[in-house]
Parts: structure tokens; C-alpha cells; sequence
């Protein structure tokens, strides 16, 4: 009876005792705030290891503290780290001017660490400013006064580089690489030099430890710092005892209390405690390490294999029917001998079957992939033919034997590489003759591939006639046609690239600096009459270009003219003066005498040329809706505004500031003969130039009377022209050119003559 009485009070006192230590763990507060506090760690004694281990925790902001300092507890890490919020120093200048330069302001970090020391391996110092020394004081594990430092140092904040922190504004070094840093731990600054000279830009400079990485450095710093606080790294461990000395010290409770953990030495002295391999937890209490369920997470067992999970570890097996010990890097499941047959037959069959299925499908992909190759060179054949590929052939052989000037034959393939397909990032511009891409040939050349527009079979002959003429215009003011390809379903043409817009975009943008000077314009417009002048004299046969526009006449680097767009030219015989064709052109620029009567001549491109100077002239658009209905035409507008005389109230503004008045008006009347509505009294091409030409020979004389700028081109016009317009008398009949293109054509043959 006493035994059975003796048994039932050690059990009361076993479950009284459960009863107490799970109370008393029901009273121990594990949260303050986000922060989670682990054992060895607590907020009061009955819940920590010993008192190197309580953390303070403020219930008003649930922020939590290292006892006797204000620095915040970001995280508590069972592998022996803490992670605090470390302020920032300061060293602001105020202002004041007193007898040793400006007065400053000073702010320094000092804080007793106790049972905890900075981590040499994850924190570093850093220093920001531009005339500052940044150190740190303190003592390590043995004693010993530690103090280390580094210098920031710039005269303006230009130099200093985001990101980078080597002394230029901004530097960083490690703590320490040896020992730890414990007890006082002290964060000071101070100027290098006289601090005026920074003041103006950087009027604060700091200092702090701080994880690395934690911090990269802004330029924008210098001037106004954003960061309190920092998050430092400290190190803590368990007594002052190494594992095997706290084991067998009777005196020493030894903190690793979960079975299936290990205790490891610390860096420095005391240890820590770590839960065995397969177990996760805290080993600081009984019965936190538990086992981790492999099974559940990764484990090398063959995929065949059926995963075992054990205390620590886990076991790998074959399933019913299979050998081996299931381990990938071991025995792998294999079947036993009595279904080894049947197996193999099965894989056998799977293999035949699947053969067979992969062997048609090759055939048939490549059956299909010959057909479309066989059916796409059919096709660029018959596109070849269809766009005079064979007329273009023979012209090609025939244009051999003269010249080697010769248009070059591109394949379809070839110009869809350089165009990535034709990708529509990639246009360039669209227009009433085709679209413009892009390209980059094989060769690294840039060019522009014109896709063009043709709704009639009958136009290939002279399609293909214009591309050989065409090929062989070598002018330094004409775009150059490089070649063609034909084997595509319309006709692509390739020209050279010229990068910088057209004169429309330079006259008409919104962009400022796209604006032309007086004397820019005066040189675009000779240059492109001399190239019109090329075209309808040198050119044999002659070509018309039938569409002269601001948007066709286009500006390389150095803003040279370059004329483009011969998707609606047309070559005039020999034997011809004029066509009869079907009108085209554009709305603004169509000589009013071709629209009627749809005799198209050399003098219809000069109308047009007339409008282009009247766009140079006056920065208007050649047709605006935009306008009262009877200004909407810029032709008429300034014709009527020359009959009036009231010329100067259309120049533009650019031309009026730069140019003198007898210039414009020597433009203006340059311009008005191009614009007579009978082609037969407006001047040839070649006259225009020759004008224009005296106009810029005035220009450059009267701003450099030591040099004198002509093209070749020019000279050669005026070699052929000069004898004949000199003799012409203004107003009987003849071209109708004005005295002044006769003292002009003097000033340029005075001018030639003395000059070479």
C-alpha cells in the first residue's frame, strides 16, 4: 500500500512539474513587435540563458532594444549573430564664420557593447564627405585599444561616382580581419582641412559601421544625407568556455540542451550550438532539434525508387519487382530476371514504334521543305521575269562593253536580311512611288531600299530603262542608285543612305535646331539646280525628274543637297523635247501648263524647282489648308505678294536676319521667271544654276573677299552657257533672264578667270 502511494505522489510531482515549466514558458513573451526573440535569448531572466542574453522591449512601440544602449533589434539569428540598427555620426558645418573658419556641428557614436562584439566579416566603416576623417575606437576580446580609419576628400561633387566608395567622396574599409571588437565602441569624425572650400556642397559629413552591402553610396548625399541608421552585424556566443571545457565544467550549465545537437568552438571564445545534420530547430532547448523529412524536400533516390525517411537521414528502395539499392549514384532499381524479358520486349516495341513514327516525320518535313523550296524558286523566277529581270540582263551586258558603271542585280533573300523581312521599325518613309527601308548589307554598308509601287506590266520596260540610266548618274547632288532586285513580287531599288532628313523636315519642324541659315539655304538651292541642270543637260538621254519636292531633295552630314525619288522620272529621247503621259507630281508643285495639257518638258521640273526656293525662301509649306483659301497655293501667294511689292512680308525670319535685301530680292525674282505659267518663258535649269551660282559667288565674296567657293559642276555648266546667255537680250523673246543673272554671269566669269 506504501509503494503504491510512494508511486502516486512522484507522478503528481512529475505532471506538477510539466505544469509548472509549460506555465512558466506560457509567460516568457517570444515577440516584440516583428521581432521574433529566440532562446538563448529572452525578455527577462526566467526566459533567457543568463543576463548577457535579455533584450529589452519598449510594449508602448513594440520595438525592442540592447539593454543600456538605444540601439534597435532587427533580427536575432541562431548561428550566432545579431543584427542591430547603428546611428549615424555627424560633422555639419553652421554657418558662422568664426576665427578658425566655419563653425561646426558634431555629433559622435559611442555605445558599450558588453557580452556582444562587431563581426569583422560583415561590417565595414564607411565615410561620407568631401573634407572628412572617419574613424573608429575601440578595444578587442583581449584588451587591446583597436583604432582605425579612412579619409574622404573631393573639391567638387562632379567626380564623385554613384556606387563607388574609393576615397572620392566617399570611402569604406573593414572593421577588422583578426579580432573581434568588443566593449566601448566608439564612432568619431572631424574636417581634414579648412572647411570652406566644401561648405557650398557638402555641409554634413558621416561616419558608420554598417553591414556590407547595406549601404551604396549617391553623389546626391554630399549635399543632403536620407539615412538615421544602419544595420550592423554583431557576433555573440555562449560563455567564455570552448565545447569540450563547458561539458566537463561542473559549474557550467551547458547550454546545448536538444538531443540530436552538436556544440561548435565560436570564432573567439565561448561556443555555439547547432542541431545535427537532418534535424532543424533550436538546440537550445529540450526537444528543438527535429527531424527534417527528406522525402518531402530533396534526396538523390533514383526516380523509380521509393524514398524512406529515417531520424537524420532517409533510405532509398526498389519497389516490388526491382534490384539495387535505389540511389542514383549507387545501384540503380533494375528489373529482376523473371520481367527482365517482358521489359525488354516492351521497350523493344516502344523503341520500333517511336522509330517509325520520327522516321516519317523527317521524310515528310523534308518531302514538304523541297516542295516549298522548289516552289519558292519557281516563284522568284517568275517574279524575275515579270519585273524584266531578262530585259535588265541584256541592258547590263550591253552597258559592259562601254562602261563599268553598272547596275547591281540584289536577290530578294539578300535585301530581307538587310531589312530584318522588312520589319516596319524599320521604314524609313512612305510616298506615292513605294515605301522606304533601312538596310544593312552584308558588307556592313548602310543603305535605303526602296519597295516600289508598280499596278501596270507595261511600265516594266521603262521601270527597267530608268534603272540602268539611273545607275550611271555619278553626281555628287543625286542620290546614288546602287542596284535593284527583281526575283521579289514588286520591284525593290537600292539607293545610298543619307542620314540626315529632308529639306520639309528642316523647314517645317517644330524643332528648333533644325532651323537653315540664309546662307545654307542659298547653297541647297544652287546645288540642287546644278544636280536638275546635270540631269536635263549632261545626261544622255536626258532625264526629267517630273516630282522635284522639299521632301525628295534630301541633306547628308554636312547638310549637302542630295536629289531622290526617281520613281516618277521619265528619260526623254533623243529625238524628243517633250512627252505626253499620264499627269503626276504632287498638289503645290505641278506646273500648271503640264497639268493642262499634259506635254511634260524640261521647264515643268523648273516650276517646280521655283516653289522648292519660294519654301526656302519663305519657311512656308508649298500647300496649306491651313491658310485663307486664297493664300492656300504658295506659288500664287508670292507672285501676288511680288506684284504688290510687299516681298519681305513672307520672307522668313532666319533669312531676313542673315541675308542682305538685294539678295533676297535677286532670289525672289530668280524664283518668280521659274514660276511663269507659259514653260517657254521660264529659264533652263542651266540658267537657274548659273544665278544662283553668281548669288552664292556674291554672298561668299562679300563675307570672305580672299577666297572664293564654285563647284565643278557649276564650272562646267558656265563653260558651255556663258558665250551663249551673255548675248541674250532681256525682254525679246528669248529666255527671259533679267540683268541681273547677266552681271552675275560677269561676276562668275571675272571670278574664273582671275582665279585660275
Amino acid at each position: 500500500m506504501a509503494q503504491h502511494c510512494s508511486l502516486l505522489l512522484l507522478l503528481l510531482l512529475f505532471v506538477l512539474g510539466i505544469l509548472l515549466e509549460e506555465a512558466s514558458a506560457g509567460k516568457c513573451k517570444r515577440k516584440c513587435g516583428s521581432l521574433t526573440i529566440l532562446f538563448p535569448f529572452g525578455t527577462t531572466e526566467d526566459c533567457a540563458l543568463d543576463t548577457s542574453f535579455l533584450i529589452d522591449c519598449n510594449t508602448n512601440s513594440n520595438t525592442a532594444y540592447l539593454p543600456q544602449t538605444n540601439l534597435t533589434v532587427q533580427s536575432i539569428s541562431l548561428n550566432g549573430q545579431l543584427r542591430l540598427s547603428f546611428p549615424v555620426a555627424s560633422y555639419c558645418y553652421t554657418g558662422k564664420n568664426g576665427t578658425k573658419g566655419l563653425e561646426t556641428n558634431q555629433t559622435t557614436q559611442q555605445h558599450n557593447l558588453t557580452h556582444f562584439s562587431i563581426s569583422p566579416t560583415q561590417n565595414k566603416l564607411f565615410v561620407v564627405g568631401c573634407n572628412t576623417i572617419g574613424a573608429v575606437n575601440a578595444y578587442d576580446s583581449e584588451g587591446k585599444k583597436y583604432f582605425t580609419g579612412c579619409l574622404a576628400l573631393c573639391n567638387t561633387p562632379d567626380y564623385a561616382t554613384n556606387g563607388t566608395c574609393t576615397g572620392v567622396g566617399c570611402c569604406e574599409i573593414p572593421i577588422m580581419a583578426a579580432q573581434e571588437l568588443s566593449s566601448i565602441f566608439y564612432v568619431s569624425l572631424r574636417a581634414f582641412t579648412s572647411n570652406s572650400y566644401v561648405s557650398s556642397f557638402n555641409p554634413c559629413s558621416y561616419s558608420f559601421v554598417a553591414e556590407d552591402g547595406a549601404y551604396k553610396f549617391s553623389s546626391s548625399d554630399l549635399a543632403k544625407f536620407h539615412h538615421a541608421t544602419f544595420p550592423t552585424v554583431l557576433d555573440w556566443s555562449v560563455g567564455n568556455l570552448t565545447c569540450q571545457q563547458a561539458k566537463k565544467n561542473k559549474n557550467h550549465d551547458f547550454a546545448c540542451k536538444a538531443e540530436n545537437s552538436e556544440c561548435v568552438n565560436a570564432r573567439e571564445d565561448g561556443y555555439l550550438c547547432n542541431c545535427s545534420a537532418g534535424f532543424t530547430g533550436n538546440p537550445y532547448v529540450p526537444n528543438g532539434c527535429q527531424d527534417v523529412n527528406e522525402c518531402m524536400k530533396s534526396h538523390d533516390c533514383y526516380s523509380k525508387a521509393i524514398c524512406q525517411n529515417l531520424p537524420g537521414s532517409y533510405s532509398c528502395s526498389c519497389p516490388k519487382g526491382y534490384s539495387g539499392d535505389g540511389k542514383k549514384y549507387g545501384t540503380q532499381c533494375r528489373p529482376n530476371s523473371t520481367s527482365n524479358s517482358r521489359a525488354k520486349n516492351i521497350l523493344i516495341i516502344a523503341l520500333s514504334i517511336s522509330g517509325g513514327v520520327i522516321a516519317l516525320l523527317v521524310v515528310s518535313f523534308y518531302v514538304y521543305w523541297r516542295m516549298k523550296q522548289k516552289k519558292l524558286t519557281e516563284l522568284k523566277e517568275q517574279y524575275f521575269q515579270q519585273n524584266g529581270g531578262l530585259l535588265l540582263q541584256q541592258l547590263i551586258a550591253r552597258q559592259r562593253e562601254s562602261t563599268d558603271e553598272t547596275a547591281k542585280v540584289f536577290t530578294v533573300d539578300e535585301l530581307n536580311k538587310a531589312t530584318n523581312n522588312f520589319d516596319e521599325s524599320k521604314i524609313l518613309g512612305k510616298g506615292g512611288q513605294g515605301t522606304v527601308y533601312e538596310g544593312l548589307l552584308s558588307d556592313n554598308k548602310t543603305v535605303a531600299i526602296k519597295r516600289s509601287k508598280i499596278s501596270d506590266p507595261s511600265q516594266i520596260e521603262q521601270f527597267i530603262n530608268e534603272v540602268v540610266v539611273l545607275s550611271q548618274i555619278n553626281h555628287k547632288n543625286v542620290v546614288k542608285l546602287l542596284g535593284c532586285c527583281l526575283d521579289a513580287q514588286v520591284p525593290l531599288l537600292v539607293y545610298e543612305f543619307i542620314p540626315n532628313g529632308t529639306i520639309f523636315e528642316h523647314l517645317h519642324s517644330h524643332n528648333q535646331s533644325l532651323r537653315l541659315s540664309w546662307k545654307t539655304r542659298l547653297r541647297i538651292a544652287a546645288e540642287t539646280a546644278g544636280a536638275l541642270a546635270y540631269l536635263h543637260s549632261v545626261t544622255s538621254p536626258p532625264i526629267i525628274h517630273r516630282d522635284v519636292k522639299t521632301t525628295n531633295i534630301l541633306l547628308d552630314h554636312d547638310l549637302v543637297a542630295k536629289v531622290s525619288d526617281f520613281g516618277a522620272s521619265r528619260i526623254v529621247p533623243l529625238d524628243k523635247t517633250q512627252l505626253t503621259t499620264l499627269v503626276q507630281g504632287t498638289l503645290g508643285y505641278l506646273d500648271p501648263e503640264y497639268f493642262q495639257t499634259s506635254q511634260l518638258t524640261e521647264k515643268s521640273d523648273v516650276y517646280s524647282f521655283g516653289v522648292v526656293m519660294v519654301e526656302l525662301l519663305t519657311g512656308r509649306k508649298a500647300l496649306s489648308f491651313d491658310r485663307p483659301e486664297n493664300d492656300r497655293n504658295l506659288a500664287l501667294y508670292f507672285i501676288s505678294y511680288m506684284k504688290e511689292g510687299n516681298l519681305l512680308d513672307i520672307v522668313d525670319n532666319h533669312v531676313m536676319n542673315e541675308a542682305r535685301v538685294e539678295q533676297i530680292i535677286e532670289f525672289a525674282n530668280v524664283a518668280k521667271r521659274c514660276l511663269r505659267v507659259m514653260g517657254e518663258k521660264r529659264p533652263t535649269m542651266k540658267e537657274v544654276a548659273m544665278e544662283l551660282e553668281g548669288l552664292r559667288v556674291e554672298e561668299n565674296h562679300g563675307r570672305e573677299s580672299d577666297k572664293l567657293l564654285y563647284s565643278e559642276e557649276t564650272e562646267e555648266l558656265l563653260k558651255s552657257t556663258v558665250s551663249a546667255t551673255c548675248n541674250v537680250e532681256d525682254g525679246s523673246g528669248g529666255s527671259g533672264m533679267s540683268s541681273g543673272v547677266n552681271s552675275s554671269i560677269g561676276q562668275i566669269s571675272m571670278s574664273l578667270g582671275g582665279g585660275r
